[in-house]
Order: structure tokens, then C-alpha cells, then sequence
């Protein structure tokens, strides 16, 4: 006699929960590519950046509408190649771009206030008992179109390149955002001769808060 025989399904384990969530944002951003160009007598202007952070952190206002920032980064201008001119210097602007999506505009209250009383009659008077003052109204809020904010933290003249600036831990806040903010930083080079001035710049990645 031939007896059916029933197997048990083989149960596969679930895979395991990541209960971790995301790593926290220690604030290291990538740097994007060179800005370079050459001058129509010959000399090749390069700005590059390294070591870029960007953290965004609570305002020390507390206000829902400002944005803050703990950034840094290393910016380096170079002069090089066999111009046709002579150099006189120039300047190395590092700041960041502050975008932000919704511009806090005018807030007003509209609203009334009334006087009401409540008591007994006597003798054809009222006697009141209570006076309450009751308020009723709505908050109106514009919002205005997003805007850009530009935050230049250091300019540095100099006389020969290479030229660097150097930032570390700098606060940087804009107010009156309401909207998603966005942020990246920037570094202008300008180089310049007695007659000319030759400017490159340079734009990091956008990070948005």
C-alpha cells in the first residue's frame, strides 16, 4: 500500500531589518569640476576646490523661517601658462549661494474684538457676573517667489598666484525662508594685467535642506 506522503514547505527566513535608518549628515559634500579658462593672451586661470562641508544646523533664533550653515572647504586660484602680458595680481572670492524656495513676504492678523457680558436683572438693570473680550480672526501670509542670496565669506588680494582660502566651521544663515533651501558653494578668480582683468569662477554642488 502506497501512503501519500506531504511534505512541509521549507519556510525561507526574511532578510534581515535594518533598524539603523540613514547614516546622520556629517556634512562632507563632493567638490565638482575645476573652473578654467584661457585669457585671449595665453595664460590658463584654474580655480578648484577640496574638502568641502556642509551642515546645516539650527539657527541660534529658533525662527522656522531661518536657514543656517556650518561649512567650509579649501579654495585654490592658479595663473599659469606663457601669456603675452604682465600680471599685476588679482583676487580670490570664496562664498556660498543660498537658494531658497519660498520667500517669506507680509504677515498680517485680520481679525475683530468684542466685549460681551453675561449676568441677572434686577429692578430693570443688569447685574454682571462675568465680561469676557472675545477674539476672532485669521493670520494672512504673501509669500513672495524664491530668491537667491549670495554669502561671500572671504575676498583675498594677492600679488602671485597660486592663491588659496581657507575656511573652517564659518556660520552662514539667511532669513525669511519659508520654502526647501538649497546651498552650494562658489570661488571667483580674477587675474589682472595693467589694461585687462579675466575672471573664472567656480560652482560646487548643490545640496538641498
Amino acid at each position: 500500500m502506497a501512503l501519500p506522503l506531504a511534505t512541509a514547505p521549507i519556510a525561507l527566513a526574511d532578510p534581515p531589518v535594518d533598524d539603523a535608518g540613514p547614516p546622520p549628515d556629517n556634512g562632507v559634500v563632493a567638490s565638482a569640476e575645476p573652473g578654467i579658462v584661457t585669457t585671449p593672451d595665453g595664460w590658463v586661470l584654474t580655480v578648484v576646490a577640496k574638502d568641502e562641508t556642509q551642515l546645516p544646523v539650527a539657527p541660534l533664533t529658533t525662527a522656522v523661517s531661518s536657514r543656517e550653515y556650518l561649512v567650509g572647504g579649501t579654495f585654490t586660484g592658479t595663473v599659469t601658462g606663457k601669456g603675452k602680458t604682465t600680471l599685476k595680481g588679482g583676487t580670490l572670492e570664496a562664498g556660498y549661494q543660498i537658494g531658497c524656495g519660498i520667500e517669506l513676504g507680509q504677515v498680517r492678523l485680520i481679525g475683530s474684538v468684542g466685549v460681551s457680558t453675561s449676568g441677572s436683572s434686577l429692578a430693570g438693570g443688569l447685574i454682571p457676573n462675568a465680561v469676557s473680550f472675545p477674539i476672532s480672526g485669521t493670520i494672512e501670509i504673501h509669500a513672495k517667489p524664491g530668491t537667491v542670496s549670495n554669502v561671500a565669506v572671504d575676498k583675498k588680494e594677492y600679488k602671485a598666484a597660486p592663491v588659496r582660502v581657507t575656511l573652517k566651521d564659518t556660520h552662514i544663515k539667511v532669513d525669511g525662508c519659508v520654502g526647501q533651501s538649497f546651498l552650494r558653494s562658489y570661488a571667483t578668480l580674477t587675474s589682472s594685467t595693467e589694461d585687462t582683468d579675466d575672471v573664472v569662477a567656480y560652482y560646487g554642488v548643490t545640496k538641498s535642506v
